[in-house]
């Protein structure tokens, strides 16, 4: 890909960090930081870890809503606003990638965009000039697919369109209301390295890479950092679109727990 036009994050809690919550201030420094770091995009994918369909899904609306995907929050949380527009022709654009890489897709010029994407694009886009495309998870969770939706993109690397995967590299939420303990540290930390270790080494051939992210099950406390993976394989998808190693990475903490970012 084109310099620095691929970026997964992890997007933290809900609507959280657009509310001042304490925290998710490291959140709000990291995308500080990372943001003019970026390409300026044209326009931008995201790929959110709230929304899974049967087969790949692309908004392909001009003006689409936001979806308040989360509950129990104050009324601020509901009354949020990024109006960014869509783009028909992208989404056209990512429909024709996909088919032509064999992948089956389908577009909705009806969904909004949720919190995986208005709360991180708000922080790092508040101005919600630049045209947004939001392309879905597949509900069957299998990471070798995600990585193959990811190979289907990279030829968005000449147009200066940013791909986000919007995701959270630690997503257990019953940890998230429970304390910290030596044991629980230790077990995030162990995803953590390996995660870091598998997307940013350069000891290992593309090949190897590809198939520890495959086998991301097996790593060090894997299903404790993930009950369930949705929002890990928004990663699969942008290691898929950039191939390679990771420039670079960020550690931060969220909400008391280690979670990792990275740019491609």
């Amino acid at each position: 890909m084109s310099t620095n036009s691929v970026l997964y994050l992890s997007h933290g809690g809900g609507p959280l960090p657009l509310l001042g919550d304490p925290g998710h201030q490291n959140l709000i420094t990291f995308i500080q930081q990372v943001t003019p770091t970026l390409i300026k995009p044209s326009a931008i994918v995201v790929i959110s870890a709230h929304w899974e369909a049967a087969l790949p899904t692309i908004t392909s609306g001009a003006n689409p809503a936001l979806i308040y995907d989360y509950s129990g929050f104050p009324k601020a949380a509901y009354e949020i606003k990024y109006p960014a527009p869509g783009s028909p022709v992208l989404a056209q654009q990512l429909s024709q990638l996909l088919q032509k890489a064999g992948v089956n897709c389908k577009c909705d010029d009806e969904r909004g965009f949720d919190h995986g994407l208005f709360v991180p694009l708000k922080l790092m886009y508040p101005d919600a000039s630049i045209p947004c495309v939001q392309l879905s998870l597949v509900h069957n969770l299998q990471p070798e697919v995600h990585i193959q939706i990811g190979k289907a993109l990279a030829d968005l690397k000449n147009q200066d369109v940013l791909i986000i995967g919007s995701g959270f590299s630690f997503h257990n939420l019953k940890a998230f209301f429970s304390p910290v303990t030596v044991e629980t540290q230790a077990m995030n930390l162990a995803f953590e390295h390996w995660l870091i270790d598998t997307c940013t080494s350069d000891q290992y051939s593309e090949v190897e890479r590809e198939q520890r992210l495959i086998q991301w099950a097996s790593a060090p406390a894997a299903r404790y950092c993930h009950p369930r993976e949705e929002h890990l394989l928004s990663l699969h998808v942008c290691y898929g679109a950039a191939g390679s190693a990771a420039k670079r990475h960020y550690e931060v903490e969220i909400l008391g727990r280690m979670s990792s970012a990275y740019v491609w």
